[in-house]
């Protein structure tokens, strides 16, 4: 088993890994730059280390990453989701320094990362893609003669692209062309490669993604499948586990092809398959080689421990489970609670967090790592926390996300909490009737009140007491 884990990441999800590390009697080591010295993951961490002053770049040296790992007699690192944990390089490093990568091969992460060379993978084993370029386009004259082969509406994506960059729709040959060039500068800027494909745009789809769990002795399991449909701008925003809105059969097909499509390259720990679902018609998108922000909600309903099975198969052991030990129950919802303003485009709220209450309660999880007096960065990414609310039936997961929402006490920053509650309530969510241009055909949604409870006025101020008195 492996007894010393460095973890490559931050916020959340290192907190989840330690606590995933603790339960194993396995002993973790945080990493931190200067704006995350007070981290809640390096506090609860056995130990914990400095990778630099720079907020962004200690996090994303996998030399410097994998060293400290042999430094600090780590035997294994783990790289969360974010930053690292879909880089091929940390994975190859660590295989070459004798340090367990908890993740798949860096061969594997390699090629699902390149969306072109993961579509011709998909193809061999029989796994259904959307129509598109064959590898990637050599300028914007064949993806002209693609998009007039295909038909529009056609997306344009960067072939290493992820995390909803790198992706244009595009209705007209005029604004393919327009398009063009921003895409290559996008994907230049962000993932360091010019490489962009195109295909066939699924015009209001259901996004789902299938859990899936493999390990060295050739044993592949899906855990379900999770409704990704809420979303802005391509960035997830609501998940749902498991969906509400597909058949008993197509959830059967839908595990199969995950389970497929692991066994063609070979796939070794916890992964997603994330799918277009359009009436009967099934398209695989792309394979994160990774643990998902969303993880939890599959964890609700299966009760499996996507973290330990992932430490566990990185050992070297079997998946405790066979295909026949897993069953879900009820519905799991995660609501990413973002320090963003959606009144205002969803701007960045970034600053302190004058008072957090985290709700409680039958069915209620959270997973974060902010507290009160925590000064939320602009560095990273604008999640601050996760909600998970779980019931039996649909219509008592609603409730007690409404309840859940209500329950949360979090000032000091714009969160959008209060837009959550709106979905909650709008009759097609409740009917289960939604896809991914919901949230884009609801702008009313955006209409809430802002009145806060007496009690949360009385907090207010009583901070801006607090604050007055100490100066």
């Amino acid at each position: 088993m492996i007894k010393k884990v460095l973890i490559a990441n931050r916020g959340e999800i290192a907190v989840r890994i330690i606590r995933a590390c603790a339960e194993l009697n396995i002993r973790s080591v945080a990493v931190y730059t200067e704006p995350d010295r007070y981290g809640l993951h390096v506090k609860r961490a056995d130990e914990s280390f400095s990778v630099g002053d720079d907020p962004i770049q200690g996090y994303l040296d996998p030399l410097k990453l994998v060293n400290l790992a042999l430094q600090t007699k780590c035997d294994a690192i783990h790289p969360g989701y974010g930053f690292l944990s879909e880089n091929a390089e940390l994975a190859r490093l660590c295989e070459r320094k004798g340090v367990t990568f908890i993740g798949p091969s860096s061969e594997v992460i390699a090629k699902m990362g390149d969306k072109t060379a993961a579509r011709d993978a998909m193809r061999e084993a029989g796994v259904p893609v959307t129509p598109g370029s064959d590898g990637n386009l050599e300028d914007v004259a064949q993806a002209i003669a693609v998009a007039k082969e295909i038909g529009y509406p056609v997306m344009l994506k960067a072939t290493s692209g992820g995390g909803g960059r790198g992706i244009r729709r595009c209705d007209t040959e005029q604004e393919l062309k327009v398009n063009f060039p921003r895409v290559i500068s996008e994907a230049t800027k962000a993932f360091g490669s010019a490489d962009v494909f195109l295909e066939k745009c699924i015009v209001d789809p259901l996004h789902i993604e299938a859990q899936i769990l493999a390990d060295g002795q050739g044993n592949v399991i899906h855990l379900y499948e999770r409704d990704c449909s809420i979303q802005r701008r391509n960035q997830k925003l609501i998940e749902i586990a498991p969906s509400p809105q597909i058949t008993p059969e197509q959830r059967q097909y839908i595990g199969e092809l995950a389970v497929r499509a692991a066994k063609a390259v070979d796939y070794q720990s916890a992964g997603t398959v994330e799918f277009l679902l359009t009436g009967n018609e099934v398209y695989f998108m792309e394979m994160n080689t990774r643990i998902q922000v969303e993880h939890t909600i599959t964890e609700q309903i299966t009760g499996v421990d996507i973290v330990q099975e992932q430490l566990r198969v990185a050992s070297g052991m079997p998946l405790r489970y066979q295909q026949s030990d897993i069953h879900y129950q009820g519905y799991a919802l995660q609501f990413r609670i973002n320090a963003e303003d959606p009144k205002n485009d969803f701007l960045p709220s970034f600053g302190k967090v004058t008072h957090y209450y985290a709700p409680g309660g039958p069915g209620v999880r959270v997973d974060t790592a902010i507290f009160t007096g925590y000064d939320i960065p602009p560095f990273y990414d604008s999640m601050c926390l996760k909600l998970i609310v779980w019931a039996l039936n649909w219509e008592d997961a609603l409730n007690r996300g409404k309840r859940a929402l209500d329950d949360m006490r979090l000032h000091g920053i714009k969160t959008t909490a209060n837009y959550y509650q709106q979905i909650l309530s709008h009759p097609n969510f409740v009917n289960a009737n939604f896809n991914t241009s919901f949230v884009a055909e609801h702008p009313e949604l955006l209409k809430y009140s802002d009145k806060r409870h007496p009690s949360e006025i009385a907090l207010a101020l009583a901070a801006a007491i607090a604050a007055h008195t100490s100066v």
